[in-house]
């Protein structure tokens, strides 16, 4: 191996590491069908994709409405939920502990709530077909029959 070779191979494996130990770069976890979680809608909802940023603020209550103007309600599931920890981990950018420490100060100052919470991908699929404003996520092994799957920009 010539010395060129030497220290590209060097390189690769420093950023490697680096990626590995790096909090917020570690590939999500993987499903079955290959997606960690789907980010799901109403039915009715005209939307076929969001951007990040979007769907941060709306599970923080930053934003409230979608663009035609329906009420956004967005549901988690349980903190525990390695569903709900790749969810807040990728699109959030944050820790579950970080959230629910957010919802805590707003909580207690009397400000807002938190979405509310349940237990397993069913439950968030009946809560996003209740409303019209209907926003949730669930694993990438759920079924989507009764809602509407759309892509996170």
């Amino acid at each position: 191996m010539d010395r060129h070779s030497t220290r590209t191979l060097f390189g690769l494996a420093v950023l490697a590491t680096v990626f590995l130990c790096v909090p917020g770069t570690a590939v999500p976890r993987a499903s079955a069908s290959g997606a960690a979680f789907r980010v799901i809608v109403n039915p009715a909802n005209a939307v076929t994709s969001l951007d990040r940023k979007f769907l941060t603020e709306a599970f923080l209550k930053k934003v409230t409405r979608w663009g035609n103007g329906d009420a956004i309600h967005a549901v988690d599931l349980r903190p525990d939920s390695d569903t709900r920890q790749d969810f807040t981990d990728e699109v959030l950018r944050r820790s579950v502990g970080a959230v629910k420490s957010y919802w805590q100060q707003l909580v207690f100052s009397g400000r807002d709530v938190p979405p509310p919470e349940v237990d397993n991908d069913e439950q968030v699929i009946k809560y996003v077909l209740r409303f019209s404003g209907g926003l949730g996520y669930v694993s990438g092994s759920a079924s989507l029959e009764r809602v509407k799957a759309i892509v996170v920009r």
